[in-house]
């Protein structure tokens, strides 16, 4: 036979009742946390998974959907603790670690995606680019030796010959300029507006599509994942340029604007649909691009109308440095209590 169930009177005491509220808000806002953070590496594991088994380092559709996901339900959290502390004053305390712990996930994220690219980098030079360039050089040779083939089939063994040659040329372009894209920028070396100056020289010179730079050659302050993001969404926007737009010039800037830096592209092209592509299932290019800058805490733009090409711009203030997350949060609480 089970227990009866107790009354419990319900205090009169407005404290008391307070107190009461604030211990079951606290242990809710808890849970959400850990229920948060245990959904974030879960991601992680994801996203790192992943980026190891596609071509180009790039998230596929459903671990890019994880992402805005858990972006979605760090924002939410924050809001909720940031007004459960309004409320309770000093009785809750969130969690001080919450977004080093989404900064960091966002650096192993990064740090994965370019790690990849470095080995694939390795990978295809070291192999199909090989392969290629060794069977031109068969081609050639056969070309050679074709001359002391019968009259009846020389004329048709050569035709077939340099038909297979420029096919093999066309492969190992392509593949030359897929391990250019893939290999890590001499940041270090030649600074971020140097690298971008390089990069935008020889596209334009291997795709034929004129770009006109203005370039801010002063140091950035930025930390060295911030500045790769910035070189890689350029590479990225520039990519689809002449992957989708049909443009005969681009525009680039790289300048200081305030408290930010700002990256801009421009083209000529063709331009389309904003509310379609983003419907698209498709545009990973586009993704990519505005989640490599949210994870460097900056900001994706893209303007484009069908017919009058195509602007995107990358907004990366200063001050959202990566490293004093933690010491701006302690400051401002510090000067709270003052």
């Amino acid at each position: 036979m089970s227990e009866p169930v107790r009354a419990v009177k319900a205090s009169e005491d407005l404290d008391e009742q307070f107190d009461g509220i604030v211990d079951a808000l606290r242990r809710d806002v808890r849970t959400l946390r850990q229920q948060v953070e245990r959904y974030g590496r879960t991601y992680q594991k994801r996203a790192e998974d992943r980026s190891r088994q596609t071509t180009h380092g790039e998230l596929d559709e459903e671990t890019q959907r994880g992402y805005r996901r858990l972006k979605q339900l760090q924002l939410v959290i924050q809001h909720i603790e940031s007004s459960a502390a309004y409320l309770l004053g000093s009785g809750i305390d969130p969690s001080s670690d919450s977004d080093d712990e989404a900064v960091e996930v966002a650096q192993r994220v990064l740090g994965s995606l370019e790690a990849e690219r470095e080995r694939l980098y390795r990978d295809v030079h070291d192999g199909p680019a090989q392969v290629l360039a060794n069977a031109i050089f068969e081609v050639e040779y056969l070309e050679r030796i074709t001359e002391r083939a019968p009259a009846e089939v020389r004329q048709t063994l050569k035709t077939e010959l340099a038909n297979l040659k420029g096919q093999f040329r066309g492969s190992l372009d392509s593949v030359r300029a897929m391990i250019y894209d893939l290999r890590p920028p001499e940041l270090t070396e030649l600074g971020l507006a140097e690298a971008i100056r390089n990069y935008a020289s020889e596209w334009e010179a291997r795709c034929g599509i004129k770009v006109g730079s203005q370039l801010d050659l002063k140091d950035t302050g930025l930390t060295p994942m911030a500045e790769l993001a910035v070189y890689r969404v350029m590479q990225e926007a520039l990519q689809n340029v002449h992957k989708h737009a049909h443009a005969s010039a681009v525009g680039m800037a790289w300048s200081r604007a305030n408290d930010s830096w700002v990256l801009h592209v421009t083209d000529d092209g063709m331009g389309f649909d904003l509310v379609k592509a983003a419907r698209h299932k498709k545009s990973v290019g586009l993704l990519s691009m505005r989640e490599r800058a949210e994870l460097i805490g900056g900001s994706l733009q893209i303007q484009s109308t069908p017919g009058k090409g195509t602007a995107v711009t990358l907004l990366l203030p200063v001050e959202k440095k990566v490293e004093p997350l933690r010491a701006r949060r302690n400051e401002r609480t510090h000067k709270e209590q003052e």
